[in-house]
């Protein structure tokens, strides 16, 4: 299994990372500042680091001059994590040995995925997730109930066409409240949540389904018009297993994506 060191102090962003790396099959082992992370690289021998370059304390670029000054770079692969995504500071960055960056403005969980992808070889746990996602196309649809919960009519009508021509059952819901109400009465085995919803918006419709021991496992999908950073972390913060930004996804990709959580939530 191979193992990533994330050196982040942002706690929010931390777990959003540790969470999606763990669904991957990854070992994660974590530091909240340059100092223990420069520890934890020589003491876990990580194969992959993801560092952050503005932290208290040691910041990210002195993390990276140590590292090259004890010959650790550029063997061990490394990715930023830039606050300003300036190139000046990512071509700095790269003089160091780093692999390649991500730009916190423009974070993306499954971005992450694809850019360590290109370095690491995938392990039998990655093997093992590629492989359930695979097994969802050899189950009857039939069998997975889907709640869209979306106040757009063309969008919701769009979505509703869609998963329901790929063979599940779809419910669907204009407001919060009502998603609420179908959501506690039918138990779908995955929800897509709009954010910006009319009475109780999606951030509450959230909370409320967390606070549940009835149906607080089922894996949620936001959906989301904002692309704010602060709204998606506060979602994720509230317990939503993913999101996804309509305007940078067709209808298929969504589906695709509730195919990909359904793999990894019911298939063993």
């Amino acid at each position: 299994m191979a193992k990533i060191l994330i050196i982040e102090d942002e706690e929010i962003l931390l777990n959003i990372l540790k969470n999606k790396l763990q669904k991957e099959g990854y070992d994660v082992i974590v530091a909240q500042d340059g100092g223990d992370g420069i520890q934890k690289i020589k003491s876990e021998n990580p194969d992959l680091v993801l560092l952050d370059i503005l932290m208290p304390k040691m910041s990210g670029m002195e993390v990276l001059e140590i590292l090259k000054k004890d010959g650790i770079l550029p063997s061990l692969p490394v990715i930023v994590i830039s606050n300003s995504g300036q190139p000046v500071e990512l071509e700095k960055v790269k003089a160091y040995g780093v692999k390649d960056a991500l730009v916190k403005a423009e974070f993306n969980p499954q971005e992450v995925i694809d850019k360590i992808e290109r370095f690491l070889p995938k392990d039998d746990v990655a093997q093992k997730n590629e492989e359930s996602h695979k097994t969802i196309s050899d189950i009857d649809p039939s069998a997975f109930l889907v709640l869209v919960v979306e106040d757009d009519k063309f969008l919701r009508d769009l979505m509703i066409q869609k998963i329901s021509k790929e063979g599940f059952n779809v419910l669907d819901a204009v407001d919060g409240e009502d998603g609420l109400k179908i959501a506690f009465e039918k138990k779908p085995h995955i929800i897509l949540l709009d954010l910006m919803l009319p009475g109780i918006d999606g951030f509450e419709v959230l909370k409320r389904l967390r606070e549940s021991d009835k149906i607080d496992k089922i894996p949620i999908l936001i959906l989301s018009n904002l692309g704010q950073q602060d709204d998606l972390d506060k979602a994720m913060q509230l317990g939503a297993t993913d999101y996804l930004i309509k305007a940078h996804n067709t209808p298929g990709e969504i589906v695709q994506k509730v195919k990909t959580l359904l793999a990894e939530n019911y298939i063993v």
